[in-house]
């Protein structure tokens, strides 16, 4: 390859970013490949991320064959797989972060401008061939979404592995309740590799050079030279212009993409790979579903293989088949394996919806509404969970799920955790390898009880859509509808199995210790990963901690629906 190190992009500000090229040695015109983020070019996978590297490796060898791995990045592609293939790659360090100095401002209009600024830089390079593709793994997969908004001329295509899309509803407030991953994360994966560490930063591997800049600037200018990321989102509790301007806008997005959802990626990125396909106007647009952590596939042959057929196609013009493509591809999960299906649309056309009532006698799952009935649990607490009789056939269930519950609260609000779970047989937990937690369960959903208010135009019966623009405080005691969106997933129950949901006040626990650990992480991983909604500040005792009531019976009908698959 031919490397060009910190090559210089002006913005239009003033502000120089920094960036990495790598390009076939022979003369000529290429197809882009780029990415724009702040995890610094320079910090080698290995020593950034040494426990995911590692676990990745053991268990997919085929992510280092084939590559020396000097050049390999936390969630952007390696170049010595794409390059021989006639690639330019080119890394950009965002601004504020690694050797592009600036201000921090994670996904801001400012940072959006920047990146259509690199692509448009990038379509125009003696060495480009004027396409330009975007490709890479959660926030470079995140502002994807975001720039092509903006409808940069040279962006040909783009690959969203694993990226949110609605900065408040996929990121920042699950169900109008706040998120504490954000906070966390920038101490522990963006203050680590700031602009201005230089010195006190770590060096690149490859060139010695400091990963985080050639100045070395005190406590005080980094700090100045940032957001207060956690206390601002904290600040913008509704779906406002703060959040607006930091998600994507569907009509706009006319480019051809893939969109690679994890079904294990509760809490993060795959309900924004869903809306995605769903609702973008690009007439050319692919989903694709698989399992396992949240960075391994982006890195093995089958995900390189097929990152590389779609720009092949249309970076290249390739004739590979990709036009016949179908517009689904997933990975079915079974118990002990995945298999691959191609599908026509998302949901699944053929899907039966069935509604499963909760019965708080016996604390059953049923099919059909039993007599009037409440159950109350502690509104802070673990809840109560309603189990169905064992599954009398083998049973796939593919798609969005969503509940709809009556609820009533001591006080004037209630924060409602929704876990849909499998048990085997003896009632022992089915969970999996989730995109972050080893203990993941089947799905997730959440929803503070005041930001019920539904979008009447984007809900349907398995997505709610909640507008999150005006609260509608609980009277005391009170029943009250409420429709709660569970994020999709998939999983092939076997016969015999029961499944269930646990309407929780808190985050869901697989166990109140597992040892589970990652190092770019500050908690014990016992269920949720990262994505815990455990700040104080925005649920106070006095509010939340209360007693919530579930009201059931033929007149307050509380279900939850479910996608089952029949076979073709």
């Amino acid at each position: 390859m031919r490397i060009d190190w910190d090559v210089p992009i002006p913005m239009d500000d003033g502000i120089v970013l920094r960036a990495d090229v790598y390009r076939p040695t022979a003369e000529g015109r290429y197809p882009v490949i780029l990415s724009y983020g702040p995890y610094a070019k320079g910090l080698a996978f290995q020593d950034g991320y040494p426990s995911a590297w590692q676990r990745m490796l053991a268990e997919h060898p085929d992510v280092a064959y084939g590559s020396s791995n000097r050049y390999q990045s936390w969630e952007v592609v390696d170049p010595e797989k794409w390059v021989p293939d006639g690639y330019a790659c080119v890394r950009v360090d965002s601004r504020g972060a690694g050797r592009s100095p600036g201000f921090i401002d994670h996904f801001s209009p400012r940072e959006t401008r920047d990146f259509f600024d690199c692509i448009e830089w990038a379509g125009v390079q003696p060495w480009s061939s004027g396409k330009v593709g975007l490709n890479g793994i959660s926030y470079y997969g995140i502002n994807q979404w975001q720039v092509a908004s903006l409808g940069p001329p040279h962006l040909a295509a783009m690959c969203i592995w694993e990226g949110a899309a609605d900065w408040y509803r996929d990121m920042t407030h699950h169900g109008g309740i706040l998120s504490s991953f954000w906070a966390n994360w920038y101490d522990m994966q963006v203050k680590t590799v700031q602009y201005g560490l230089g010195e006190r930063g770590p060096r690149s591997r490859v060139t010695g050079a400091p990963v985080c800049g050639d100045e070395t600037l005190s406590e005080k200018q980094l700090y100045r030279n940032r957001c207060d990321f956690g206390d601002d989102i904290l600040a913008h509790p509704l779906d406002d212009a703060y959040h607006r301007e930091r998600s994507a806008a569907w009509d706009r997005i006319t480019v051809p993409f893939l969109s690679a959802a994890n079904w294990g990626g509760q809490g993060l990125h795959p309900r924004g790979n869903f809306e995605g396909f769903m609702r973008a106007a690009s007439r050319d647009k692919w989903l694709e579903a698989h399992g396992i952590e949240h960075w391994t596939h982006f890195y093995t042959d089958y995900g390189v293989g097929l990152q590389k057929r779609f720009f092949d196609h249309f970076l290249k013009g390739a004739d590979n088949g990709w036009d016949k493509q179908p517009r689904v591809q997933l990975q079915v999960r079974r118990l002990d394996r995945f298999v691959e299906r191609h599908e026509g649309e998302w949901p699944i056309a053929r899907t039966l919806w069935a509604r499963f009532y909760l019965d708080p006698d016996g604390h059953r799952l049923a099919r059909e509404p039993g007599a009037a009935d409440t159950v109350s649990f502690d509104a802070l607490g673990d809840g109560v969970t309603f189990v169905s009789a064992p599954l009398e056939a083998e049973t796939e269930i593919t798609g969005p799920l969503a509940a709809k519950l009556f609820v009533s609260s001591s006080t004037s609000d209630a924060d409602l955790f929704l876990v849909f779970r499998v048990f085997t047989p003896d009632m022992r937990e089915v969970v999996f390898q989730g995109a972050i937690d080893p203990h993941t369960p089947i799905a997730q959903g959440w929803l503070r009880a005041s930001h019920r208010r539904l979008d009447a135009k984007l809900s349907t019966e398995y997505r709610p859509y909640h507008t999150h623009d005006a609260p509608q405080p609980l009277a005391p005691g009170e029943a009250v509808p409420v429709e709660v969106e569970l994020w999709p997933t998939s999983i092939v129950v076997p016969a015999g199995h029961r499944i269930a949901l646990t309407v929780r006040g808190r985050d869901y626990e697989y166990s109140k210790s597992t040892g589970a650990r990652l190092s770019n992480f500050k908690n014990e991983l016992r269920g949720c990963g990262p994505f815990l909604h455990d700040d104080p500040r925005d649920r106070p005792a006095a509010v939340f901690g209360g007693r919530t009531t579930l009201h059931t019976g033929p007149q307050q009908a509380s279900y939850v629906l479910v996608p089952v698959i029949p076979p073709r």
